[in-house]
């Protein structure tokens, strides 16, 4: 089970408040009627000089740039040939480097992981319309709450150097950055209806307003809604989604937006089985499909529900003289409970560790024991902006910015009643309908709030030295605080952990000619541990995990040296790559009093060298073939301490770090028939440091295939397509979601006996078929 924080109560931070205020204002104020004479453009992320010399593949697969790193990208029109249920993580599973471990074919589901060259996705920083995604606390981030395909205009994946002002941390495994459609100039609708296996249904409406009067504004809004049973075993999901976008444009490139996006979703939950359990149970290992009395593996204590809303006010101004100003606001709200069933006795129970003299009131119990729904409930609020000011002034392009991030995580882990039927009582677990003590306090196992503070500041300048030669060089200071309290009886009330690091970087780009490129960069990243490590933990009254502020920081070195080439019908790039670490700290999964908690352990240093390719062939219009491929050297550098002695770990594989993966696509579109198909190989990964349990290599296929019927009818838009996802059906385990230092007892360097603990591992999502009618309005 994965962590999830959503859509939260109470008011948002006056300075939050503020910035999207005049963000707003921006787009009403600064629109005069001349932006009609502005394009329908496209939103991006950063300025990317793009130079069309061949035939121009319109999936985005492998698009023309001079960006000094490696960077791949998926555009709308390989999207729209997609399942349209898939998520972010899924969609760029095809392109080098991505690993993606996915438990429901349909990707609603959060139990899923992204991994980039090895690193996982509390190391890559996500962001949408330029605002962050990962969680405060855990730096996960989750791609079911994410926009809706349809309003995707282009997915790009960054595999190693996040840009300087990205406002993310713990970017060592790289980007990734979705951005919004931009609302249509002219007045239109769109309609999608699919349905699918397993009782898949889901509904889409957008509406476009075009031009607003003399305004020059444009805008769109879109609402869906979806369902489907689980794949395996009982249970199913739902997901209601809203998106909207507010555009004004004017004279010279200016812009301001205000985008929207809200989720609801109520989700199962997939178990993740030891290697000993899916040997045994295979997919069968499921929850129980029906309920009977003291059971506390019953499907409906496990379901997720959480509610989230993102704003984000990209601001562009171009204030003359080679000067233009690039400002970002953002807001998150967010609320939501990973559940889970578990018995609690009306005696015997403890608040932190202050024994309770009195019997606490449980309904149901039976024998002074009942079934009761424990929660894990997160309550997140964050606001933040970042500002870069960008002046042109003969060869240099100077750049500065500040970014500012203030979020607060509330989390608790409380209990609620459940019914005969096994119906929970409230499945949101909110404080004010969760179990008493007897004098009226919350009965909960974990209760904390932690304040997180964000500041950095960065100075770049882009060198042009020669027409065909540059160079980047840049800085960026960051400091982290998180403060906290903890409101459990205990030694401990307030926490406090100050972090500051100095992230360096620099970048050459050269032109061998029109079509060839050289680049290479040298890039820093860091993080501090996870909220979670802060805490102290308590079991029976006693204090079974110390809380720490004395934990490293995450500090990590990586380069990158690449070659291009942009032909007529062919492109490539292939990128050499190297990492170094220092306290890597990897995400694992722990079992935090019945609730599965998101957590980081410290494994020490770690070295990762390897390449990157991908090729993109046109040989005609509307028809394009991309492969990609990874080879990956992945090594921890240092015995790992347990207790007082040392795991034998140095030299071994990382985990989840597959040596070799390779993946394959292509599209058709004669503007009649149109089609894709998607495969990839994933080899062999670790789940342990001392690599004594793995899961073997698989592969995956998808296939689409579609026709547009507009000129059959009245003109408009209507296609109907076919998508058949994971054709194979392969019955694999598809990823590590909780790592463990040895999963068999292993003698330590010292001669102390170690013992082992199973890792646990998403089931790879069995096969669908999903169809869809488009329809424009």
């Amino acid at each position: 089970m994965i962590l999830r924080f959503d859509l939260m109560t109470g008011r948002p931070p006056r300075v939050a408040c503020t910035a999207l205020a005049v963000a707003l204002a921006a787009v009403v104020a600064f629109a005069p009627a001349s932006a009609q004479t502005q394009a329908d453009s496209r939103d991006g992320a950063d300025p990317v000089d793009i130079r069309v010399v061949g035939l121009l593949d319109p999936e985005g697969l492998l698009p023309d740039q001079t960006v000094p790193k490696s960077e791949s990208a998926i555009a709308a029109a390989f999207i729209t040939k997609q399942a349209p249920t898939l998520n972010a993580f899924q969609l760029v599973n095809l392109l080098p480097g991505a690993t993606v471990a996915s438990s429901d074919p349909y990707g609603l589901s959060t139990s899923s992981s992204l991994t980039l060259r090895g690193l996982g996705q509390d190391e890559i920083g996500v962001t949408m319309e330029g605002a962050p995604q990962n969680d405060i606390g855990y730096y996960y981030a989750y791609p079911s709450q994410f926009a809706d395909t349809e309003n995707l205009q282009r997915i790009a994946l960054a595999q190693g150097a996040v840009d300087i002002a990205s406002p993310t941390l713990g970017g060592a495994g790289g980007s990734l950055s979705l951005w919004l459609d931009d609302p249509s100039a002219a007045p239109r609708g769109l309609v999608d209806l699919s349905i699918g296996s397993y009782a898949a249904r889901r509904g889409f409406v957008r509406l476009d307003s075009g031009r607003i009067g003399q305004t020059g504004l444009r805008a769109f809004v879109s609402y869906s809604n979806t369902r489907a049973n689980n794949w395996r075993g009982a249970g199913h999901d739902t997901r209601q989604h809203v998106d909207a976008k507010l555009l004004g444009e004017w004279g010279n490139g200016n812009r301001a937006s205000l985008a929207l996006s809200f989720n609801d979703a109520n989700s199962s939950t997939y178990r993740s089985p030891t290697l000993a359990e899916w040997r045994a149970q295979g997919r069968d290992f499921n929850f129980d499909a029906r309920y009977s009395a003291g059971n506390t593996n019953y499907w409906r204590l496990y379901r997720a529900p959480f509610r989230n809303l993102y704003a984000s006010a990209p601001v562009h101004l171009a204030l003359g003289a080679g000067v233009t100003l690039d400002s970002t606001s953002y807001l998150q709200f967010g609320y939501g409970n990973s559940p889970y069933g578990t018995q609690l006795g009306t005696t015997g129970n403890f608040l932190g560790i202050e024994p309770l003299a009195d019997p606490i009131a449980l309904p149901g119990a039976v024998d002074g024991v009942a079934t009761v729904l424990g929660n894990y409930t997160g309550d997140q609020r964050r606001a933040g902006t970042v500002n870069t000011l960008t002046i042109e002034r003969g060869i240099h392009r100077l750049t500065a910015g500040l970014w500012f991030d203030h979020g607060t995580d509330r989390v608790v882990q409380s209990y609620t009643a459940v019914g005969a039927d096994g119906e929970p009582a409230d499945r949101w677990g909110y404080r004010a309908k969760a179990i008493r003590t007897a004098d009226g306090r919350l009965l909960a196992y974990e209760n904390q709030r932690t304040v997180t503070v964000t500041k950095a500041a960065f100075l770049a300048d882009h060198v042009t030295l020669t027409p065909r030669l540059a160079v980047d060089i840049g800085f960026k200071g960051v400091n982290v605080l998180r403060s906290g309290r903890n409101y459990l009886p205990g030694p401990q009330d307030r926490v406090r952990l100050d972090s500051f690091a100095a992230l360096p970087r620099a970048a050459v780009h050269y032109e061998i000619d029109d079509r060839q490129q050289l680049f290479a960069n040298i890039t820093t990243n860091f993080r501090t541990p996870n909220e979670f490590k802060l805490y102290d933990s308590y079991a029976g009254g006693a204090l079974v995990s110390a809380g720490t502020t004395a934990l490293k920081n995450e500090y990590a070195v990586s380069q990158e040296l690449g070659y291009r080439y942009i032909g007529t019908a062919l492109s490539a790039s292939v990128t050499g790559f190297h990492y170094d670490f220092r306290n890597r700290q990897l995400a694992t999964v722990i079992n935090n009093g019945g609730a599965l908690v998101n957590s980081t352990l410290n494994a020490g240093g770690q070295s990762s060298y390897g390449i990157d390719a991908e090729i993109d062939y046109r040989p005609a219009r509307g028809v394009s073939v991309y492969v990609s491929g990874e080879y990956l050297r992945a090594r921890i550098s240092d015995d790992l301490p347990v207790g007082d002695d040392y795991l034998p770990t140095r030299g071994r594989h990382a985990v989840s770090s597959p040596t070799v993966q390779v993946g394959g696509g292509g599209t058709y579109d004669d503007g009649r028939l149109f089609g894709s198909f998607v495969v990839k190989y994933v080899g062999r990964q670790y789940a342990t440091f001392v690599n004594d349990e793995s899961i073997k290599g698989y592969a995956t296929l998808d296939l689409s295939v579609g026709v547009h019927l507009a000129s059959m009818l009245d003109g408009k838009r209507t296609d109907l397509r076919l998508n058949a996802i994971n054709v194979t059906d392969p019955r694999v385990l598809a990823g590590v979601q909780s790592v463990s230092t040895n999963a068999r007892d292993v003698i330590g360097r010292g001669g102390t006996l170690i013992a082992g603990s199973a890792p646990t591992y998403y089931v790879g999502s069995g096969a669908a078929v999903m169809a869809t009618i488009s329809r424009g309005l």
